[in-house]
């Protein structure tokens, strides 16, 4: 049996070898193979795929010609709660389990979104600056601050995460609207929230989160057209999928004042090139490197999880495992 080991370095930049212990304690004899994948080494990636019983990892994109050269695995489990970048259907079509991660960081992209909201609508990154760089003490030099209590806080995407949020905001005094169209009313209800149209948050917000997940219908959602939209030039969080916007209109909406800051945590590059990253360096805007996830406790929480699901799975407690996507149990 092997088990293949493989994402892009940044996400391999963990305690993998307590993620080979779960698998040998479960599977003594088990071949366990870690590589970081590179995009020029494809070729050497599909070579380690080809005998693999189970693959584990988070960021490569497995297309149709990847999972051509799968003709052995059972099991893809991800270290992520998304999986818009495998392709279902020929994973299914091949017999291939497809597992993802049901929850282990709920907390910690809401606190994320938070701490973003806060620090933008307090200013705080020119306030560094003016201490660090130019060893000012003027409190005005960052006006005008308004107050969140009171303000409207438009979440797209009012699942587990955008409720999380939505109870954080509301305690700092904002009132709390969403845009879901699969979420029963009720549910909103019950948090205080009200569901509205996307026109509504676009009239009305003065901060916008996405919590979208990534499908096809949401790709580059957040649009010359959804800028040029808005009425209140309002702060746009960034914790979901990079996908979901449409970042040359976005530098647009920075740049004319459509949006008065933005909170990204991801980019459409998992990889992006911050040396000409046209985001990077602007005081109204706030980047963090994909990490509104990570805590020391979710971390284990992932691993223990996207381990489990393969143990679980090659073992045929298929109940057991945390989340089939593609409903494969053979």
């Amino acid at each position: 049996m092997k088990v293949l080991i493989a994402d892009l370095p940044k996400a391999q930049n963990r305690n993998i070898n307590y993620e080979i212990g779960l698998l040998k304690a479960e599977f003594p004899d088990v071949e366990t193979v870690v590589y970081n994948y590179d995009d020029a080494k494809k070729d050497e990636f599909k070579a380690l795929l080809k005998d693999a019983d189970a693959l584990l990892t988070a960021l490569i994109p497995m297309d149709a010609d990847m999972l051509a050269h799968a003709e052995k695995l059972r099991i893809l489990s991800l270290t992520s709660t998304g999986y818009n970048f495998v392709d279902l259907d020929c994973a299914t079509q091949k017999g291939i389990a497809v597992a993802a991660i049901g929850e282990y960081c709920t907390n910690e992209v809401a606190d994320h979104a938070m701490a973003l909201l806060l620090a933008l609508n307090r200013k705080l990154k020119t306030y560094t600056d003016l201490i660090d760089s130019q060893k000012k003490w003027l409190y005005k030099e960052a006006a005008p601050i308004h107050s969140l209590d009171g303000q409207t806080l438009g979440i797209f995407g009012l699942g587990k995460i955008g409720r999380a949020l939505a109870k954080r905001a509301q305690a700092f005094g904002m009132t709390v609207i969403a845009h879901d169209p699969y979420l029963p009313p009720p549910v909103a209800e019950s948090i205080h929230v009200k569901l509205v149209s996307a026109k509504d948050i676009m009239e009305q917000s003065d901060v916008i989160s996405n919590h979208m997940i990534q499908t096809p219908e949401v790709y580059n959602f957040f649009c010359d057209d959804f800028f040029n939209g808005l009425k209140k030039a309002p702060i746009f969080l960034n914790v979901a999928r990079g996908d979901s916007v449409d970042e040359d209109a976005l530098l647009r909406a920075l740049e004319s004042g459509k949006i008065s800051a933005a909170g990204l945590d991801v980019f459409k590059d998992e990889n992006p090139d911050l040396t000409h990253c046209p985001f990077v360096g602007r005081d109204n805007v706030i980047i963090t490197p994909h990490a509104a996830f990570y805590s020391a406790e979710s971390y284990l929480r992932m691993q223990n999880i996207s381990v489990g699901n393969i143990i679980h799975y090659l073992k045929k407690e298929y109940q057991q495992v945390n989340r089939i996507v593609n409903g494969i149990e053979a």
